[in-house]
């Protein structure tokens, strides 16, 4: 299974970015994917998570009303919608998938995750 994130890039504070993880390697009945978020200095963090039934979502509290999950099934792709960009934002975003459904309480355990893509890089200017 591979992971290939794009759509990183520089914004300015306020702006928007939309990041895109695609899995190939495989056909996925089913599957969890996230996106984490690694600043500089700092432990890699959850940021959002989706099933791919769409039934469950989950996106940490720091970015809630700015950030958005979603998914395309047909191309085994999550997307990150990210709005009103901060500096706090600026970051190495990883994507990482789990072939299971696992459940909401657990989509910010990073050791649930079996794949992960090879991060992408949000610079937010101030």
């Amino acid at each position: 299974v591979q992971l290939q994130a794009s759509g990183g890039g520089v914004v300015q504070a306020g702006g928007s970015l939309r990041l895109s993880c695609a899995a190939s390697g495989r056909t996925f009945s089913s599957y969890t994917m996230a996106w984490f978020r690694q600043a500089p200095g700092k432990e890699r963090a959850f940021v959002a998570g989706t099933r791919r039934s769409g039934t469950t979502t989950r996106v940490t509290d720091s970015v809630k009303g700015r950030f958005t999950i979603s998914r395309d099934n047909a191309k085994n792709m999550v997307n990150l919608q990210m709005n009103i960009l901060e500096s706090e934002d600026t970051a190495v975003y990883y994507c990482a998938l789990t072939p299971r459904n696992i459940i909401h309480s657990s989509m910010p355990n990073e050791n649930e995750y079996e794949y992960w893509g090879q991060g992408t890089q949000v610079t937010v200017s101030s």
